[in-house]
């Protein structure tokens, strides 16, 4: 791992501003203004016929609820540390690295209709292994089922209690610092819309997944939603029948933190280490860096 930068005038709290970055890519924010001009969308399948077995192989070793919600964020780890462009964030018509890989969940207390409704944020590095992410993840789903309340929930209740005109006001107060120099610590850490991806297992509700927005507010890049597991039955090189898994998942973009290219050089590499999640029990053999 490359040594911690040191900060410089312009960067903020959660990342460092891109300085060598090309003019085409420079100028793009000022061209789309919002990310939801900049969204580009995409559907794929991947098979996780040994992924499914991999999962549950090792919720009997003990790795109890491990599921695709964590395979899913421990591959798209691994891709940002090959690919850390995918893990930029635009604010203030400006392009930054991010410090950390920050996953954002929503997650239901009960699994009611009136259930209530809450979102965590868990901090992980790009050599993080699929252990790693289990723990992590499960640690924070632990404490938000435990809890009456998060630090999300405790902002949202805050100004919740502030007369609409003074609410509309403290939004618009909120979104220009955060174009001018950046929200405090402890605001980005409560914020739903300050990360590196959002990832929602839509299959959990079984239904098929959805394409969902970015939001322009704060700096989420990416969306990924993907649904329930499904078989198919398919012939191999011999004719010979066999039973495969797969997964469909939506992927949502803001392109204007990278290129093409890049992007499907990332997902390329998530599904690979969702073909083969063993890859993921150890750390990469080297993590790329963003440029300066």
């Amino acid at each position: 791992m490359a040594e911690k930068r040191k900060k410089r005038l312009g960067d903020r709290f959660e990342g460092r501003r891109l300085r060598t970055i090309s003019p085409y890519m420079a100028i793009t924010p000022y061209i789309m203004k919002e990310r939801s001009d900049a969204c580009n969308m995409f559907s794929d399948t991947a098979e996780i016929t040994e992924a499914d077995r991999y999962l549950r192989r090792k919720r009997v070793e003990g790795m109890k609820g491990l599921g695709m919600l964590h395979l899913m964020t421990a591959a798209y780890i691994r891709a940002v540390s090959q690919y850390p462009s995918v893990n930029r964030f635009t604010v203030g018509r400006h392009v930054y690295a991010r410090n950390d890989i920050i996953v954002i969940m929503t997650i239901k207390r009960t699994m009611e209709v009136d259930g209530e409704e809450s979102s965590i944020k868990v901090h992980f590095k790009p050599d993080d292994t699929i252990f790693e992410v289990y723990e992590k993840m499960e640690a924070a789903i632990a404490s938000i089922k435990n809890a009456e309340e998060n630090g999300t929930d405790k902002l949202a209740g805050l100004l919740m209690k502030l007369p609409r005109c003074i609410l509309n006001l403290a939004v618009s107060i909120l979104k220009g610092m955060d174009y001018l120099w950046g929200l405090p610590k402890g605001i980005i850490e409560a914020s739903p819309f300050h990360g590196s991806i959002v990832i929602t297992d839509i299959g959990s509700l079984g239904i098929p997944p959805i394409h969902h927005h970015i939001y322009n507010f704060g700096n989420i890049p990416v969306f990924v939603g993907f649904g329930a597991k499904y078989r198919k039955y398919e012939p191999d090189k011999e004719g010979n029948i066999h039973e495969r898994k797969y997964i469909d998942y939506n992927v949502v973009t803001d392109e204007r933190i990278t290129d093409g290219f890049n992007y499907a050089s990332a997902f390329k590499v998530l599904r690979r280490y969702l073909a083969h999640p063993e890859l993921l029990e150890t750390p990469p053999e080297k993590v790329a860096e963003d440029i300066d």
